[in-house]
Formats: structure tokens, C-alpha cells, sequence
């Protein structure tokens, strides 16, 4: 394993960090205590999870993994998150944490997904830096970081703040071109980078032949998605959703034939690529909650086929039915109310893909 420091905190941390968001059977607990377990003796130390990852299994059984992993002497930090911003219930789920994580303090305490600036602008009225001060004075939590999805320049407007140690941003091979000016920001400022998605919530595995600019002879996708995020030496951690133990097993191994790239190959990769991919559905489920009962997720991932491969009509349609049981009927109960706008990370137009959708 190669260990990076994060930020300027003097913590050094495994590059290749373990994410709590896909475990497979989130309910075998013996299972996923499996996998953490395998994952610290390959010499992973970063475990990130959340308090709406499997509604709040994925905390409980990271407190049973964190346990084991103490059992058995095996380093680690802990990274959880919080959506709450008023002191009152910031304090009420931290406490809740703690028990189900079943530790004294969390090490990488995030605001969680802080997806435009007003949404920041409401947060801090409520007084969320100031309750997040008081929790690491109080040595609840150690290092005060943030999970954000803004790109470009406007993340610059939390950094400013001066308060964060460590950010939490999604970047990747499909994506590096629309967010290197806000991965530019947070290595300006010397913070802890943390990277989510690295695959592209599995984009990339799944179309290979579109990612071959950054394959080298004998990687397959996995590989190859890794090792490209982990030539940015200024990138940390790169967190990856492990959904059984091969995943682990897969990503580790990746990790011991990694042969780093110089700054120019690297810069030689990205010029190789083609348009953006900006723009493709990550299938992250913050849009779920549709008042209308539509799957948006899936309705997507089945636009995300006129992007990645440009299906005709036709193909959706047969991605629909034969993939997702769905038909272009559902897409037309949209009432255009914004919600799964407001609530996407990528701020994708799905309005206007719904649309399209029940036209086909």
C-alpha cells in the first residue's frame, strides 16, 4: 500500500480508501466485517461511511468492523458525515453516531453534500461552522472537512472559509475536465483530497473501449480508472464503494502492480481524450425520492446510452424493458416540480432527459 499525507494535518493515509455506500448485503454483517477486515490487512486505513447509506446499516455495521479491526490491532481512520447544520441536531446525530460507530471520535467529520451556494449560503446561517468548531474542541471529531459537488470556480466560496481540512469531490476519467479548476482550488489551499466515484458509479467498467485513453497494456478498466486518479499525486484517497469481498481483493491488487506515471505521461493521457463525459448520470440515488414515484435512477441510466454509446431510440427503449422492467409511459408522470434537480450532485438537466425519454 502507498500511503499519502492528507492535507497539512500530519496524518499520512492509505491512497485507496474503503467506501460504505454499496455494500451487496449490507444485512451480513459477518460479511462486511469480512471485507473491512480483509481490506486494513491489505493495509487500507481510510473507512468512509454515512447516516444514509443503507438508512443507517452502514454505520452500524462499520461499528462492528471498526471493532474487529481494533481486536485484531489493525490502524484506521473513520470518515462519516452530517446533512444536519443547527447546533441542536448536528449534536443529536453525532451522538448517534458515535454509538453505532462505536468509537470515542470520528476522525473526518464532512458537511455533507453541499451541492450549490445557496445551499452553503443556508447551512452557515444556521450556524453549521460554528457547531462543527465546538465539536473538535470538544475532541468529538478531529478534522473538520466538507463533501461537495460544486464545480469550477464556485467551490472556491467554501474554501475561503478557512475552516476545512479535507474535501470530499468526485472525479475521474469521465469527468477530470469539468473539475480540475475545483480540484485545482482544493490543492491551492494544501487541504486533504478526497475523491468519490472513481469509476464513475460504474460507468467506466462498463464501457472500456470509451476509456482506452487511459489504459495501459495488460490494465483492465478497474485498473486503469484507479491508477489514472492515483498518477494525481495531490489526491489522497481515492474511495472506492466495495460491494463484496472480490471488489476488495480486486482493488488491492491493483494497488501492487501500480507502476505511477510522470507529470507529462499524465498530461499526455488527458490530452488523449476525446470530448468531455461531463454529463452522464453516476446513478449516485440522491433523486430517488420523487414525489411522483418515478425511478429516476433508472430512467438515467438509460439516458446515459444516447451519451455513452448514442442508441437510437429503439436501444432505449429495449434498455428500458429488458434492463429495468421500465417503459417510456412512466417518464410522463414528471410534474416538473425540480426536486430531483435540486437534489442531484451533478446537476444534470433530468427534467428535460424525462422528456425526452417519454417521447421515444
Amino acid at each position: 500500500m502507498i500511503y499519502r499525507d492528507y492535507g497539512t494535518t500530519g496524518k499520512k493515509v492509505s491512497m485507496l480508501g474503503f467506501g460504505g455506500m454499496r455494500f451487496g448485503r449490507v444485512d451480513d454483517s459477518e460479511e462486511c466485517v469480512r471485507m473491512m477486515v480483509k481490506a486494513a490487512e491489505g493495509g487500507i486505513t481510510y473507512f468512509d461511511t454515512a447516516p444514509a447509506y443503507f438508512g443507517v446499516k452502514s454505520e452500524t455495521v462499520f461499528g462492528r468492523g471498526l471493532a474487529e479491526l481494533r481486536h485484531r490491532k489493525l490502524p484506521y481512520y473513520v470518515s462519516t458525515k452530517t446533512f444536519k447544520s443547527s447546533e441542536d441536531d448536528i449534536r443529536t446525530e453525532i451522538d448517534a453516531q458515535l454509538k453505532r460507530l462505536n468509537v470515542d471520535a470520528i476522525d473526518f467529520y464532512h458537511i455533507w453534500c453541499v451541492t450549490s451556494l445557496d445551499d452553503w449560503a443556508s447551512r452557515k446561517k444556521n450556524g453549521i461552522l460554528n457547531s462543527f468548531r465546538k465539536l473538535k474542541d470538544e475532541g468529538l471529531i478531529k478534522h473538520i472537512c466538507v463533501s461537495s459537488h460544486l464545480t469550477q470556480d464556485y467551490i472556491n466560496t467554501l474554501l475561503l472559509e478557512g475552516v476545512f481540512e479535507g474535501v470530499l469531490f468526485g472525479y475521474s476519467a469521465y469527468n477530470f475536465k469539468t473539475r480540475e479548476k475545483a480540484f485545482n482550488a482544493i490543492r491551492a489551499k494544501k487541504l486533504g483530497a478526497v475523491v468519490m466515484n472513481p469509476l464513475g458509479g460504474g460507468i467506466i467498467p462498463e464501457h472500456p473501449e470509451l476509456f482506452s485513453f487511459i489504459r495501459r497494456p495488460g490494465e483492465n478498466a478497474v485498473q486503469a480508472g484507479l491508477r489514472f486518479l492515483w498518477d494525481h499525486r495531490d489526491i489522497a484517497i481515492t474511495l472506492v464503494g466495495f460491494r463484496c469481498e472480490q471488489d476488495v481483493a480486486d482493488a488491492l491488487a491493483a494497488v501492487e502492480g501500480y507502476q505511477p506515471r510522470t507529470e507529462a505521461e499524465l498530461t499526455a493521457v488527458k490530452e488523449k481524450a476525446g470530448g468531455s463525459l461531463e454529463g452522464i448520470c453516476t446513478g449516485c440515488g440522491y433523486c430517488s425520492s420523487c414525489p411522483q414515484g418515478i425511478p429516476i435512477p433508472q430512467y438515467m441510466d438509460t439516458y446515459n446510452q444516447k451519451i455513452l454509446i448514442n442508441k437510437d431510440n429503439a436501444g432505449l427503449r429495449e434498455r428500458l424493458n429488458m434492463h429495468w422492467s421500465l417503459n417510456q409511459e412512466g417518464a410522463k408522470k414528471c410534474a416538473e416540480c425540480g426536486e430531483c434537480e435540486t437534489a442531484c450532485t451533478q446537476h444534470l438537466p433530468i427534467m428535460e432527459r424525462l422528456k425526452y425519454i417519454s417521447r421515444i
